[in-house]
């Protein structure tokens, strides 16, 4: 089992079930403006209704017809899928046109020029109406990148962002156990390297065993620090599925519950990590003690769950879902990622 990090394309946006609605919503307001055209003679209702069929057939063929070339679409330039889309949607058009001919040229006494004629016009109307689907979309598109674009540069900042206390308690940890534990010490210096390589690396995926294994360094430097205030409780499945996360989802969790929850006790606590393996889904589990006094404590939560909520965000397909709950003495963050059988 996998679960690949998405790249969205353009014509990935075309199969999402609001787009295909709101494709079919303006083909019927199409069939409307046309069916309250002034110079049209005749029942409208069943002018309305024969536009109608013929919208949606065209649409719906034109969607089609790009599903099925979407591999072969992938590594052209948006121009040249723009003009490929408005060609689709014109053969697709002439297509319905012939049809239509087919089977009421008897029922529908025209000449062959009054034909040609109607599907000159059809042609200048598909034309229009694709001109400005192309552009809707293409802004529609536009917009969809800034705000990944802006969500990308939150989330570089927020991995670049290294808290400098944590830094500071860190190497003043590593700096009293040199000289009586240097074993520790060095773990320690390591521990918080791979911290910094994945907070500052460029890779924006990790495999979960990998960020498992990162929480894990992260709680050791803490259990150095803290000492016998923080216990650690793992539950995690000796085997798990080779899924993919964005990097650091995990370790932020970890690092609320102890500063929010832990760390503010005199007494410290017993913090719980629990992986559960579902069908479709496996779930992160962690639980902390909340603090006596729980003043600005969902504050702080909240802004540590704003950024793992941010990185879920850039996922445009298959997101994760992260989901808190708070009772009168544990704070519990639950992610959820989902699981896709490989092809």
């Amino acid at each position: 089992m996998t679960n690949k990090p998405p790249h969205v394309q353009p014509l990935d946006t075309l199969w999402q079930a609001s787009v295909i609605v709101w494709t079919l919503l303006a083909g019927e307001g199409v069939a409307t403006v046309l069916a309250l055209a002034p110079t049209l003679d005749g029942n409208r209702w069943v002018y309305f209704g024969l536009a109608s069929l013929a919208v949606q057939w065209v649409a719906l063929l034109t969607l089609t017809c790009l599903y099925g070339l979407r591999r072969r679409l992938t590594n052209l330039k948006p121009l040249h899928v723009a003009t490929l889309s408005m060609g689709l949607m014109l053969a697709c058009t002439w297509a319905v046109c012939a049809a239509s001919w087919v089977a009421l040229h008897e029922a529908w006494a025209m000449s062959s020029r009054e034909w040609i004629l109607t599907v000159l016009r059809i042609t200048g109307i598909a034309l229009t109406v694709g001109t400005l689907g192309l552009l809707a979309f293409h802004n529609h598109w536009r917009a969809r990148q800034l705000a990944v674009q802006a969500k990308q540069a939150q989330l570089d900042a927020l991995r670049a962002r290294i808290r400098p206390h944590f830094l500071f308690n860190t190497l003043n940890t590593g700096a009293a156990l040199v000289h009586g534990h240097p074993e520790q010490a060095e773990r320690l210096l390591l521990d918080l390297a791979d911290l910094f390589r994945a907070a500052l690396g460029s890779s924006d995926y990790i495999k979960l065993h990998e960020e498992l294994a990162l929480t894990r360094r992260y709680l050791e430097i803490e259990e150095m620090r803290l000492g016998r205030r923080l216990t650690i409780d793992w539950q995690v499945p000796s085997s798990l599925p080779t899924i993919q996360l964005p990097t650091l989802s995990i370790q932020p969790l970890v690092e609320n519950a102890i500063r929010h929850g832990i760390e503010p006790r005199v007494d410290g606590g017993r913090l719980s990590v629990k992986v559960v393996l579902e069908e479709k889904w496996v779930s992160v589990e962690i639980v902390n003690p909340l603090p006596p006094s729980q003043e600005n404590v969902h504050r702080g939560h909240h802004l540590g769950l704003q950024a793992v909520q941010a990185r879920l965000e850039t996922q445009d397909a298959d997101r994760g879902r992260l989901t808190t709950q708070r009772t009168d003495e544990t704070f519990i963050s639950t992610l959820e990622l989902p699981i896709i059988a490989s092809h």
